[in-house]
């Protein structure tokens, strides 16, 4: 029996979580009364049950107390039962665009600012949040991203530390990314810009990748580069971080910062057990 209860932040992708879930031969309850949760437990507990795999939502209503339901799933822990907690989180800026978007209003505020609604929704769910095996942060995911990481637990069991990894290529001169935690300046490498048959190429060209990669600086920088980040990243989940982005800039990100954030990537896609990103901020500026 494999019995997940899916739980976060409203406007966090819970829903979809849930229709993934479905899609891979779980099955589903949502919204489920917190008092009935006990009895639904003991129902697909039961010997000679065909049902091995169990999905359920909880949500956070302003008609019952969710301290309720996480004094319950803590029983059902310490019982033995096979129960897996994944927590779906999003920033606050996020959650607002997304509630303006759609034009709905927050359960917990039907009547006030939808900001109050999060911030006292953030508050309620802190606790269950600490005891969640597994966190998934969708501010920057796309949908199919987001299945990746579901398939990513749930149907290839791989292990996951709920950190999420941006590489972010991007040019000094479009200004430093405001979300980025790292930036890595690889102007210290020769520019392709300067070459005439490159100068119309990007980092994702085979020709600049060979350009940039012919120098030993740039092989040498990557190693560094790849050995400081597995010395920090398990330190920063260890802290509980959950989102990394990792800027690598050049002039213009269009030649050196993109082959490196492209072969940085590539190193971390295959050695990470964490979720990786790659985006290339500036590649089509001025194109």
């Amino acid at each position: 029996m494999r019995f997940v209860v899916v739980t976060g932040m409203s406007g966090s992708g819970k829903r979809t979580a849930m229709k993934m879930l479905e899609d891979v031969g779980f099955y589903c309850v949502d919204n489920l009364p917190v008092a009935l949760i006990e009895k639904f437990v003991d129902l697909i507990t039961m010997p000679n049950s065909e049902i091995s795999k169990v999905a359920l939502g909880l949500d956070v209503r302003a008609d019952q107390s969710f301290g309720d339901a996480q004094r319950i799933l803590t029983q059902l822990k310490e019982s033995g039962y096979p129960l897996e907690i994944l927590f779906m989180e999003a920033s606050d800026s996020v959650l607002l665009k997304r509630y303006k978007e759609t034009r709905r209003l927050h359960p917990l505020s039907p009547e006030g600012r939808v900001e109050e609604g999060v911030h006292k929704e953030r508050d309620i769910l802190q606790g269950i949040r600490q005891k969640a095996d597994y966190i998934i942060d969708t501010s920057n995911l796309l949908t199919r991203e987001l299945k990746e990481e579901i398939d990513h637990i749930f149907v290839r069991n791989e292990e996951y530390n709920s950190l999420m990894v941006s590489v972010l290529s991007f040019g000094f001169k479009n200004g430093i990314p405001a979300d980025a935690d790292l930036v890595f300046d690889v102007r210290f490498l020769p520019n392709p810009f300067y070459i005439d048959e490159l100068k119309h190429k990007t980092g994702n060209d085979k020709e600049v990748q060979d350009y940039v990669m012919s120098f030993p600086e740039a092989g040498e920088f990557l190693q560094k580069l790849v050995d400081m980040l597995e010395f920090l990243i398990p330190n920063y989940v260890k802290e509980g971080k959950h989102q990394l982005v990792i800027g690598i800039g050049c002039t213009g990100g269009k030649h050196r910062s993109v082959t490196l954030a492209n072969e940085l990537y590539a190193r971390m896609k295959v050695h990470g057990n964490y979720g990786t990103k790659l985006y290339h901020r500036d590649i089509k500026q001025g194109v």
